[in-house]
């Protein structure tokens, strides 16, 4: 009898760990519209968090353009230890609140979709020799930001977790910016 009990504990935990991130508990009352949200240009601090107690922290230059069919989002990634990487989203519009998509690092199709006041992003990732599994989910929050958190699992275990705050590039940012060019 012990062991039926153990398997069944063991396989809650596993089907936990690969479970969807939950919707963030503050958000805002409208629905997180991705073509909408993500339109422009906008700035981003993020951090990968994995199992193991590794941090790896970033800051993010998003630019999006939708064309009224498709989401094209350009990030340029600088992150603390210095490495520099770009990555282009194009995420296809297939029915209302659905998309699909693809990246560079992507395996097959990325699949978007609306989830009430969220919107959730499922696809796998090659890191290296191995692919992993993203599930973002996405809200807009009380401010006007984007909360953006993400689980990432490896045969369906939790091995990692992103979470990226982004905002609207204030106009002030952007003159100081080009003051220090010149």
């Amino acid at each position: 009898m012990k062991p039926v009990i153990l398997a069944a504990a063991l396989l809650s935990l596993i089907a936990a760990c690969a479970t969807r991130p939950p919707a963030p508990r503050d958000i805002a009352a409208q629905p997180f519209v991705i073509e909408q949200a993500l339109a422009g240009r906008t700035l981003a601090r993020g951090e990968f968090r994995s199992i193991t107690g590794a941090r790896r922290g970033f800051d993010a230059t998003l630019n999006g353009s939708w064309d009224g069919r498709v989401l094209t989002l350009v990030e340029d990634f600088a992150f603390d230890d210095g490495e520099r990487d770009r990555k282009t989203w194009r995420l296809e519009q297939v029915a209302p609140g659905r998309f699909t998509g693809t990246r560079e690092d992507v395996v097959g199709v990325a699949n978007g979709f609306q989830d009430g006041q969220v919107f959730r992003l499922e696809y796998d990732v090659r890191l290296g020799e191995r692919v992993v599994r993203f599930r973002d989910v996405l809200a807009l929050t009380p401010e006007g930001g984007v909360l953006n958190n993400a689980t990432v699992g490896w045969y369906g275990l939790r091995v990692g977790s992103v979470t990226l705050n982004i905002r609207r590039e204030a106009v002030a940012e952007l003159n100081s910016q080009a003051s220090a060019a010149r």
